[in-house]
């Protein structure tokens, strides 16, 4: 659910999220270049084992991805602009696309 201190709400993940309506939302975009890819995703499968490896793996496709640089720009700028918010649905809360595209942005 959207929050008061909300200013930009963007969706980083490559599928739509289960059980929310797109009105329900509230989005301002959705953003699903910056989501991890595919092969990754699936690889991953939210195994806490693999929690290290899909991190790497993660900021490597960041920064090595020509297509995510546009969309990575993009985050950017907004950010600049005010605050966003950025919505995943993954239900750990700590080890997420999120959290690594978070601490990413703010490193890089």
């Amino acid at each position: 659910m959207p929050s008061e201190d909300d200013e930009k709400r963007v969706l980083i993940d490559r599928l739509w999220p289960r059980g929310i309506s797109k009105a329900n939302a509230q989005l301002d975009m959705w953003l699903k270049e910056v989501a991890p890819s595919t092969e990754l995703r699936t690889w991953y499968g939210h195994s806490p084992e693999k929690q290290e490896a899909f991190h790497n793996l993660y900021e490597q496709e960041l920064s090595l991805d020509s297509l995510r640089s546009d969309a990575v720009e993009l985050l950017r700028r907004m950010a600049e602009e005010g605050d966003i918010t950025l919505l995943y649905s993954a239900k750990d809360t700590v080890y997420n696309n999120a959290s690594i595209l978070f601490n990413w942005l703010k490193d890089n």
